[in-house]
């Protein structure tokens, strides 16, 4: 994935990538990480015990129960027959990239398409709110007038941040902190060298004239 520093401060991808290994962090290489789907897994089993014990009920399987439990029975069984057939089908898809952390930006698809380039981040933090950790992203005054026109991140952007959160991906916290850290470093660190380089330019085109 490239990023172009011309323009607004986001890009927007056209098609994910394949999905990478989270276990080793290098600011210079693409970091993609896929949602954990051993927790999609548990929620289908769950559905299927759901959708059993309600067929129990509905189909009179155990002794002593009514017509009322008969008519829950049947309402489980539609419930929670539907919405195990709705995690069955988001299975496959679970299976590509929602977070990718590059040198150039960050994406996540969970809360939009857009990319946001380090250099529009000011500075990137972690909170913790119930028992959940996050990566609060706080944008430059640039982004955050250009995150008013875009509903889907609008919406995400708590007090002006961005909030980035953990739960439900495929690697642990301190290697997301630690990868965007790293990225957003080495971003601001490159930016530095090029406005050096390019003072220094100037500087030398004076001394010519």
């Amino acid at each position: 994935m490239q990023a172009h520093k011309e323009g607004l401060a986001f890009a927007v991808a056209d098609s994910p990538q394949a999905a990478g290994s989270a276990a080793g962090i290098d600011a210079s290489r693409d970091l993609e990480i896929p949602r954990c789907v051993m927790q999609l897994r548990l929620l289908v089993a769950a559905g299927f015990a759901m959708t059993l014990l309600s067929a129990s009920l509905a189909f009179d399987w155990w002794d002593g129960f009514g017509d009322y439990d008969k008519s829950v029975g049947y309402a489980g069984v539609v419930l929670f027959g539907l919405v195990t057939a709705c995690l069955i089908w988001m299975l496959p898809a679970e299976r590509g990239a929602v977070v990718v952390v590059t040198p150039y930006g960050i994406r996540d698809l969970r809360i939009g398409n857009e990319f946001l380039l380090w250099e529009s981040i000011e500075e990137i933090s972690a909170e913790e709110c119930r028992g959940h950790k996050a990566i609060v992203l706080t944008p430059t005054p640039a982004l955050r007038h250009q995150l008013r026109a875009i509903p889907t991140l609008a919406s995400y952007a708590q007090n002006g941040r961005i909030v980035i959160r953990s739960e439900g991906l495929a690697t642990d916290f301190e290697t997301l902190l630690r990868a965007c850290r790293d990225c957003h470093a080495s971003s601001s660190a490159r930016t530095a060298l090029q406005q050096d380089d390019e003072r220094g330019g100037q500087g030398f085109a004076v001394q010519v004239s």
